[in-house]
């Protein structure tokens, strides 16, 4: 496969809309399948890393920093308290399960915070290996589809109000996306609880990469990259320019492109011999993590009064 061919795939990639799991999985087997140039898999590494920080940038725009303002402290002290005891939890868990770093930070960072997008943002500061984005981002997109199944069956078996799946879902479920999906099942007053508490949730990304990245740089890895200030950018700039709220749609599309031309291009730069590294404890650390979070959460908004 000459470098050249990597446009048609990301063409199609692009024209049909490819979800970036299963641009993910496009990427794995057309490396199983076919025979690549090193000039090929060098492009791949190369780009798929400039894919994911523009990503993660266009991300910024849609993040809205007024939403914390508007949603009150009790919603803000909740995420936070909901994502420190996570990361806390996934830290422990983690050296239980031997799972080492970076993908034990990649995989609590998406539980805590917001699926792919946390990995996305966080695999730049921890200079993570294509394995473990790839290992993350696929664990997490698994047990993010299957909540957008059973988060609903459940809520209305223990009865929970509007109020309560809101809240329960946008911190139990991992991507945004998925959120909306559930909420949307369970009726029009949950979204809104659900999106305004996600959007709250995934304004964290911002402080965790600033931390990780000051103690990281203390071991001697790399200092703050710069596409985070971009993303900060992006963010304050959408957030106090209002024409532009006309363009965040568009802008969403794009990123979700570019997710999934990075899940692709990780996908593609694989071989069978990094595959055979992944462990099936990082599967049981990773649905552990998620059943704590899933739990913990549901405790927290039973205890809550309608």
């Amino acid at each position: 496969m000459k470098p050249i061919y990597l446009v048609i795939p990301l063409f199609l990639i692009a024209a049909f809309q490819l979800a970036p799991h299963w641009s993910l999985l496009f990427g794995l087997s057309c490396a199983l399948l076919l025979t690549l140039r090193a000039p090929v898999i060098n492009l791949a590494k190369i780009w798929s890393t400039r894919f994911l920080q523009a990503s993660i940038v266009l991300i910024g725009a849609s993040l809205n920093f007024k939403v914390i303002a508007d949603s009150g402290p009790q919603l803000f002290f909740t995420t936070l308290l909901s994502i420190v005891f996570i990361m806390l939890v996934g830290s422990l868990l983690g050296r239980v399960f031997k799972i080492t770093s970076p993908l034990r930070q990649l995989l609590s960072a998406g539980t805590a915070i917001c699926g792919g997008s946390a990995i996305g943002a966080l695999s730049g500061v921890l200079k993570a290996d294509s394995l473990s984005i790839a290992t993350a981002m696929g664990l997490v997109f698994l047990l993010n589809a299957v909540s957008v199944f059973i988060f609903p069956p459940i809520a209305h078996a223990l009865q929970l109000s509007q109020e309560q799946f809101g809240i329960w879902a946008a911190l139990a479920i991992h991507d945004t996306s998925a959120v909306v999906a559930a909420a949307q099942i369970y009726g029009e007053k949950s979204l809104e609880f659900a999106t305004t508490l996600k959007l709250t949730r995934a304004l964290w990304i911002i402080p965790l990469c600033f931390v990780m990245s000051l103690k990281h740089r203390g071991a001697g890895q790399q200092k703050i990259p710069w596409f985070i200030f971009l993303f900060i950018a992006a963010s304050l700039l959408f957030t106090f320019t209002p024409p532009l709220a006309a363009y965040i749609s568009p802008i969403k599309l794009i990123s979700r492109t570019g997710f999934s031309w990075t899940l692709f291009l990780i996908g593609l730069s694989l071989n069978r011999a990094q595959l055979k590294e992944i462990k099936i404890n990082s599967f049981f650390f990773a649905l552990t993590l998620w059943f704590i979070t899933l739990g913990s959460t549901l405790y927290f908004v039973l205890s809550i009064k309608e």
